[in-house]
């Protein structure tokens, strides 16, 4: 139980169990309440934060300092679509967090100078998996989709991310490999097939 939600009305947590709909209440922690996202990063202290409500500016300056407050390189995926829905641009990111902040988006975002640093914002797209994940249960004939087959695409694609990648503050491989990185993720995903 690593994994905290917050949700509009603050953190997910055993105290609001007869309110909370059924798939919210495995996620649901022994924790007091908590009513917002700021206050929530202040109690929890997590590493990564990730945004996927749909509501535009979640990620405020105060959720990104505090965030770097105790983090070397807060990792901030702001993955809400479009760009105008996006939890915090690839730009607040980096400013509010002095360079620090590890950013991917579900929304392309422009590279970034600050402090004479160019940062790069990684966008996390499901493009990555699926065309090597479908190709992997083509050429395995799987009838079925296991789990271990999503997991099997995962490891391969974050194998394929290099120190190079790191060092520029990049989780994902440069989407210009797609062919070679969709190759390798088809061999895990038919390989992990073969196994069960």
């Amino acid at each position: 139980k690593k994994i905290c939600l917050v949700d509009s009305k603050g953190l997910i947590v055993s105290s609001r169990k007869d309110s909370l709909r059924h798939f919210k209440k495995p996620w649901a922690h022994e924790h007091e309440p908590v009513n917002n996202l700021l206050d929530a990063v202040k109690v929890i202290k997590p590493t990564i934060l990730i945004g996927s409500s749909g509501v535009g500016r979640t990620c405020t300056k105060e959720v990104i300092e505090a965030m770097a407050s105790f983090n070397e390189k807060p990792l901030i995926l702001a993955l809400s679509n479009p760009t105008s829905q996006s939890e915090c641009t690839a730009e607040e990111a980096y400013t509010w967090s002095k360079g620090r902040a590890i950013f991917a988006s579900g929304s392309p975002f422009d590279p970034f100078e600050y402090n004479g640093k160019v940062f790069v914002p990684g966008q996390a797209n499901n493009a990555y998996i699926f065309p090597g994940f479908g190709l992997g249960l083509v050429i395995s004939g799987a009838i079925r989709v296991h789990d271990d087959m999503l997991l099997a695409a995962s490891e391969a694609l974050a194998k394929q991310v290099t120190e190079e990648n790191f060092e520029k503050g990049l989780i994902y491989p440069p989407f210009s490999n797609i062919r070679k990185i969709s190759a390798n993720i088809a061999a895990n995903v038919a390989a992990k097939a073969y196994e069960l």
